[in-house]
């Protein structure tokens, strides 16, 4: 990375520090220790660590660059001690010399006029040298002090690091050893929280199944819509094809060939059958999807992750995995869930009191899950960054919504993705 982009990503990963600091003092204040908690006090402590190496990587960068302010410096002082070396030779030559060399005797001593003329070209490129060798000395001087200058700012800025870099250290054996504690307090809860792990794992796979039961659903409606808009097109095709070439007249035609032309293709499956059949509309909006990848809005205002996709170790019990179609992002109470990108609304479940909302981008879909009420319905078209609900808390009394990213590959299935490749800074 350059400078630049270190200080940034330092900027950010402390800004991300700060906001969780905040969020950890408000769960403190109203509960005891809980699974939120220590998630929120590791993603901290990831942070800190990451913002330590981030540290180190710029007092690496400082440190070369240090290291080039020095070598630059000593070529400098050499470069200016021959400059002056090089002037105090032409005055000692020129006062060595001004009894045979006066300006005027020099000129009248010519044979002509041609004569006289180069040797007042020769004293005015003489005295010219000796001005260019002053302002060569005057540059490089200049250039000196500002590499002394900009050297002494870079030593300044490696001492700040420095300080810096001892201070997150300090603080994260200080997060250490609360996450540690907390530990130690959700221990007598393990058998609980495992009894919730197990419930929450069944509600997963239930909702999983209606995320899998509407995409097959919506995409086999998109498959039907666009196989009748083909038939349309044939069968204005033909049409037009007739009125170029009318039949001649006494001639009956027994079947016209534009009804072999819209005939249902064969059910019988073909190796060389499409997995996917969208309209141009479904295909052109799934392509602006596609392109916004890393840059879509967050579903919330403000919020931080505090479960990660895919699969990975409990917090309390490495040995039990848990499995997350998407990710849980921590916000505010009765915050507004926005829709990260246009499309339709393929489905509202109400689940055990929670809402679900569905959003059909072409052949991807996003899932909100997790809300206390929806203000969309199906089959609406929606804008992006439109409300589409309220945020619920979950069984830990925290407002989270649960996020989800799915693609149809039609025939070969459906496949969920990372939202965190495909979400932008939050706003």
């Amino acid at each position: 990375m350059s400078k630049e982009e270190l200080v940034a990503k330092r900027k950010e990963l402390m800004d991300a520090i700060n906001e969780t600091e905040n969020e950890l003092e408000a769960i403190k204040k109203d509960k005891n220790a809980t699974l939120g908690q220590l998630r929120v006090l590791q993603n901290k402590l990831a942070d800190r660590q990451k913002l330590i190496v981030n540290i180190n990587d710029e007092i690496g960068d400082i440190d070369n660059t240090i290291q080039q302010s020095s070598k630059d410096i000593v070529g400098l002082k050499q470069k200016l001690d021959q400059l002056k070396i090089r002037y105090a030779q032409s005055i000692r030559y020129a006062y060595e010399t001004r009894s045979s060399y006066d300006m005027l005797a020099f000129l009248f001593s010519s044979s002509s006029f041609n004569d006289a003329m180069r040797r007042m070209k020769y004293l005015k490129k003489f005295r010219d040298y000796r001005k260019g060798q002053v302002e060569q000395i005057h540059q490089a001087q200049n250039q000196l002090q500002h590499k002394i200058q900009t050297l002494n700012e870079q030593k300044a800025q490696k001492d700040e690091l420095l300080n810096t870099q001892v201070q997150q250290k300090q603080k994260l054996m200080v997060e250490t050893d609360q996450t540690n504690k907390v530990i130690q307090e959700l221990k007598g809860q393990e058998g609980e929280l495992m009894k919730e792990a197990e419930k929450n794992r069944r509600i997963a796979a239930r909702v999983n199944k209606a995320i899998n039961d509407v995409i097959q659903r919506e995409m086999a409606k998109a498959a039907k819509e666009a196989e009748e808009e083909e038939k349309r097109k044939l069968a204005a095709a033909a049409k037009a094809a007739g009125a170029v070439n009318p039949a001649k007249p006494g001639k009956t035609e027994e079947k016209e060939p534009t009804l072999a032309r819209v005939e249902p293709r064969p059910k019988t499956p073909r190796a060389e059958a499409p997995t996917l059949f969208l309209t141009p509309t479904d295909v052109t909006l799934a392509n602006s999807f596609e392109e916004n990848r890393g840059k879509l809005y967050w579903p919330v205002e403000k919020g931080y992750i505090t479960d990660h996709f895919g699969t990975h170790p409990h917090p309390l019990a490495p040995k039990v995995m848990i499995e997350n179609a998407g990710i849980d992002i921590q916000t505010t109470p009765n915050a507004t869930v926005k829709a990260v990108f246009e499309g339709t609304v393929s489905s509202v479940i109400n689940m055990e009191g929670i809402k679900i909302v569905m959003i059909q981008h072409g052949n991807y879909f996003t899932v909100y899950n997790n809300l206390s009420s929806a203000s969309v319905s199906k089959g609406q078209h929606i804008g992006t960054n439109q409300p589409i609900g309220i945020v619920a808390e979950n069984d830990e009394g925290e407002p989270t919504i649960k996020f989800q990213i799915w693609k149809s590959s039609g025939k070969k299935g459906t496949t969920k993705l990372n939202p965190e490749l495909w979400l932008g800074k939050p706003r």
